[in-house]
């Protein structure tokens, strides 16, 4: 005997259904296509930044509610969905917190606001091939908290500048100008050109970074957890320091390992 077909959906849930795909093919992220952010953070942050070219926001209930103060300055439009629609939009394990912001890109440092920045300010941190989105993120973050001039990552082999990596800055993706290097040991020389200081972290580096009296404007260059510095950036630095350690684990997450950095600047700074 036959096996019994399937219920056919009511109406109302197709139309429901195709008012869904349509947002998700809209919403599809791809690399030419907007910037997707979710998160309160992310999102706020992107609604407070008068560069940051807004495109479309689609809201919870709640959500709209979390988001009352920025909406009442900065107005735009919203779409309003449930929490099982963003699931289906951005996927189940998205920690979306009811909300999906578009946005259109910010615009790009050259090397010279990077030199001048740091200059006046703290250092600028350089990540070598640093692909995960969280740890990007984090270092992201503790350069808000520290006071870094600004990020500079490769175009390639760098995760997206959106949805989990800036719900990971916490809001931080906002205010540190990053730069995109085609190629970074290029960038590095730009940099160095301009009178900057390269320091890369290496943890069996002879020498180390709580030596370093950062009275010249610097650059923390960092490398992928694993691979480390590729030997271009290597060569490049004008030398290459470790963080002292005392456990009997002698290395850091590189987001660890970078706010140790930036802290370590500031309070130099700070004498």
């Amino acid at each position: 005997m036959a096996a019994p077909r399937p219920p056919r959906p009511h109406r109302q849930e197709r139309e429901r259904n195709r008012e869904l795909k349509k947002l998700a093919e809209a919403s599809s992220g791809d690399d030419d296509g907007p910037i997707r952010l979710f998160g309160v953070h992310a999102v706020e942050a992107a609604l407070r930044n008068p560069n940051r070219q807004v495109l479309r926001l689609v809201v919870t209930e709640n959500g709209e509610l979390r988001l009352r103060d920025v909406l009442a300055v900065r107005e735009i439009e919203r779409e309003r969905a449930t929490p099982r629609d963003l699931d289906r939009i951005l996927g189940g394990d998205t920690v979306h917190q009811g909300m999906m912001l578009e946005v259109g890109p910010l615009a790009e440092p050259d090397f010279d606001d990077l030199a001048e920045a740091a200059a006046g300010g703290g250092p600028l941190i350089a990540l070598d091939q640093v692909t995960d989105p969280h740890n990007v993120g984090a270092v992201l973050r503790s350069a808000a908290v520290f006071g870094a001039s600004g990020l500079i990552m490769t175009r390639r082999h760098s995760p997206p500048l959106n949805g989990t990596l800036a719900k990971s800055a916490s809001g931080a993706l906002e205010l540190v100008p990053i730069h995109l290097a085609q190629n970074l040991a290029r960038a590095l020389e730009a940099l160095k050109e301009r009178g900057l200081t390269l320091l890369g972290l290496d943890g069996e580096a002879p020498a180390t970074i709580e030596a370093e009296a950062f009275t010249s404007p610097t650059v923390i260059v960092l490398g992928a957890e694993g691979k480390g510095l590729r030997q271009l950036t290597r060569d490049v630095c004008h030398r290459l320091v470790r963080i002292s350690a005392s456990g009997p684990l002698a290395s850091l997450n590189v987001s660890n390992a970078a706010a140790v950095a930036l802290h370590l600047a500031a309070m130099r700074k700070a004498r």
